[in-house]
């Protein structure tokens, strides 16, 4: 569609990405700031209604197939916390989501244009800085939501918790709920397959490309020993993953990633209900 206003075409492009991303939130409909949503949140709102537990969305900018968004784990990260936190808020939560770290661990995909990696160094200490402040604040617990399988955080919580004597605990989206993935997915996938796709399907659906899609396939290991189970050794993911894709989108609709979506973000509500209610010397709140 043509229009010769091209402020009305940026408008209206404009509130439908605010639809969009805005429908992960089923309390989005509600006039003003979200006071659980930093971004969004002002200073009075903060120090009216102190937050008990703060939410960092963490994810990756990096290829996902031929059809999806570099941001695609950002979108989900961002969409599922906002979601859960909202779910926590109706049940008396005080939480708040804070503004999401788009980087992560992409070291065997440097090969690939705007593939962006975070070293483990690095985010040791955006992890420190982060609890560090919260806790200044007197937010003394923190959940990181992860929507990247390279990120591993157990190392660095365990050193960041040790240092700040904050609560530290990860959120690994993808992996609350295997009922969920198993009823709804035949084959999920494990990068831009049906399960992510779908995902943002639902979450961002001007963002999808299916026409573009490949069919995530996997180039076999020729040093098969490698693949046993109980060893690893990082995917060299241009070689093994032609496509960037692991894993079939075919099958991905928006209604499998609304139906994920709810049973995901009910799940890590209750972990953001149980955290924000914990008193100090409740295990393993020591």
């Amino acid at each position: 569609m043509v229009s010769g206003d091209d402020g009305g075409i940026i408008r209206g492009r404009a509130a439908r990405s605010c639809r969009i991303l805005r429908r992960s939130d089923p309390m989005s409909d509600s006039s003003g700031p979200r006071a659980h949503v930093l971004l969004e949140a002002n200073y009075r709102q903060l120090l009216g209604d102190r937050p008990q537990v703060a939410i960092l969305p963490w994810g990756a900018t990096e290829a996902h197939g031929w059809h999806l968004p570099h941001g695609t784990d950002v979108i989900e990260a961002v969409g599922i916390a906002e979601g859960a936190a909202a779910l926590a808020a109706a049940r008396g939560a005080r939480p708040l989501v804070l503004p999401a770290i788009p980087f992560g661990n992409n070291a065997q995909q440097q090969d690939q244009v705007a593939t962006i990696h975070l070293s483990t160094t690095t985010a040791a200490a955006v992890l420190r800085d982060v609890t560090m402040s919260l806790v200044r604040q007197g937010i003394d617990r923190l959940i990181v939501l992860n929507g990247h399988g390279g990120n591993d955080f157990k190392p660095l919580v365990r050193d960041v918790m040790l240092e700040t004597g904050a609560l530290l605990v990860v959120v690994n989206f993808f992996g609350v709920r295997p009922d969920a993935l198993a009823r709804i997915f035949a084959d999920p996938g494990d990068h831009a397959g049906d399960m992510e796709t779908s995902l943002v399907l639902h979450l961002r659906p001007d963002l999808v490309v299916m026409a573009q899609a490949g069919d995530g396939g996997r180039v076999p290991w020729t040093i098969p020993s490698l693949a046993q189970e109980g060893v690893w050794t990082p995917r060299p993911w241009s070689q093994t993953h032609p496509d960037t894709g692991a894993g079939d989108p075919a099958a991905a609709t928006a209604a499998k990633g609304a139906e994920y979506f709810a049973a995901v973000t009910d799940a890590i509500s209750g972990v953001i209900v149980d955290v924000a209610r914990a008193t100090r010397g409740d295990v393993p709140f020591v």
